[in-house]
């Protein structure tokens, strides 16, 4: 989570941006514009992020505060080529308090189009993958991390600057049968921490952040947080990604579907501690 500074001048500058037009209009930094040159975008508004994505027919250009976690996804980018299907650096600089990351555009399908959303057996077996995918990549040298001690520490930074967004968790987090306050549940959190799986991690593995096409995954992005870290940080995500996509959050209802499922998929027993405590985590972000 950026702080309000980083805030502020994050979005000062995608004001300047508009919805379409010609790069030329915007203030890129050399490196960018070298690439870019006289190429039309269009501004992509699906995200819930705090960033802005620029569309070009090969290329996606991302404008964020520049950030811890805007320069881990440069790093990580980099040192992923080559170990799994991630988009391509092509240029990163920062300018005026911004980061720019100009990169590949993801092969294949989002999987939280309606295409795999009425497939759910398929999509299991595509997020199975995914992971595992994940799991494999041998984690010596991997530039970041977002171990506990760290992920902690960020949390309570935001909780003391009164960055968390109440109003945006899930429902029975806060207030009645649940915590009183942020403060309340990052001292649950520092108490009652878990022995940490160690695995490389994508952080923020949900439906639209990995791709996929005939039957393979075929990219992973926005990973800002992704680094060394408990594998049920990803399965914890992905677990509540897909309760909110089938539950009725983000569409239809599907009564059929349990999202238990994934457990039996990933060849693992299902751990409701570390489940609970991962998607509790995530309020704090």
């Amino acid at each position: 989570m950026f702080s309000d500074e980083e805030r502020a001048i994050c979005k000062k500058g995608l004001n300047n941006l508009e919805t379409t037009g010609n790069n030329t209009k915007a203030d890129f930094p050399a490196p960018i514009q070298e690439i870019l040159q006289e190429r039309n975008y269009t501004a992509d508004s699906g995200g819930q992020s705090d960033s802005q994505v620029l569309l070009f027919s090969d290329m996606v250009l991302k404008i964020q505060a520049d950030s811890e976690e805007s320069r881990n996804e440069s790093q990580m980018l980099a040192w992923l080529s080559g170990r799994l299907p991630v988009p391509k650096r092509l240029a990163y600089a920062v300018q005026g308090g911004r980061s720019f990351l100009l990169m590949s555009r993801a092969k294949g399908e989002m999987l939280a189009e309606e295409k795999f959303l009425k497939t759910p057996a398929r999509l299991l077996d595509l997020l199975a993958q995914g992971l595992k995918n994940l799991w494999a990549v041998d984690i010596k040298n991997c530039p970041c991390d977002n171990l506990l001690s760290k992920r902690l520490s960020a949390a309570r930074k935001n909780v003391e600057n009164g960055l968390v967004d109440v109003e945006d968790a899930e429902p029975g987090t806060f207030g009645k049968g649940g915590f009183e306050n942020p403060a309340a549940l990052l001292r649950w959190l520092e108490q009652n921490r878990p022995k940490e799986d160690l695995c490389l991690t994508h952080g923020d593995f949900c439906l639209p952040n990995v791709f996929a096409e005939n039957g393979q995954i075929t990219g992973y992005i926005d990973l800002g947080k992704a680094g060394v870290a408990d594998r049920w940080q990803d399965i914890a995500l992905c677990y509540r990604s897909l309760k909110q996509n089938f539950g009725g959050k983000f569409g239809a209802k599907n009564r059929d579907f349990s999202p238990d499922a994934l457990f039996e998929k990933l060849g693992v027993e299902k751990d409701p501690e570390k489940l609970r405590y991962y998607i509790l985590l995530d309020e704090l972000f």
